[in-house]
């Protein structure tokens, strides 16, 4: 994981372009950034893009006269890396916290609690699961 996963809104839109295309020249990015809501001129494509392979979040490989760009991080890693590191700063590692704040702060629906139900439901079984493995 690079040394600092602050990315703006401007350069997260880039990278999600990144992992919707697997790979892809300015032109090709530029266009998924255009589908994404946010027009371009290719130099400012180019440019963050550019920005982003600095900071190790992108790489490039050429292909004739163009280089063609791909993440060299996972969308879940960077999920994982960000949220870990909110957590610890904003809410002083409480993890309890963060739940809190995400069920009340939002438009949470039966569905969604539903769905956070049965995944913290596996999470316990897993748990269990590991518990009884290890004292055996």
């Amino acid at each position: 994981m690079p040394k600092s996963e602050q990315l703006s809104e401007l350069q997260l839109a880039f990278m999600r372009a990144l992992w919707n295309l697997q790979e892809g020249s300015v032109h090709d990015v530029q266009q998924a950034l255009d589908g994404l809501g946010r027009a371009l001129a290719p130099t400012t494509v180019a440019t963050v893009l550019g920005r982003l392979e600095k900071r190790g979040y992108v790489r490039h490989r050429r292909n004739g006269r163009q280089y063609i760009y791909s993440a060299t991080v996972e969308e879940h890693d960077l999920q994982r890396s960000v949220l870990s590191r909110l957590t610890k700063t904003l809410f002083s590692g409480d993890v309890t916290a963060v739940f809190s704040h995400l069920l009340h702060a939002r438009d949470v629906g039966p569905g969604d609690l539903a769905q956070v139900k049965a995944m913290i439901e596996a999470r316990e079984k897993a748990q269990q699961q590991g518990d009884e493995e290890s004292t055996s």
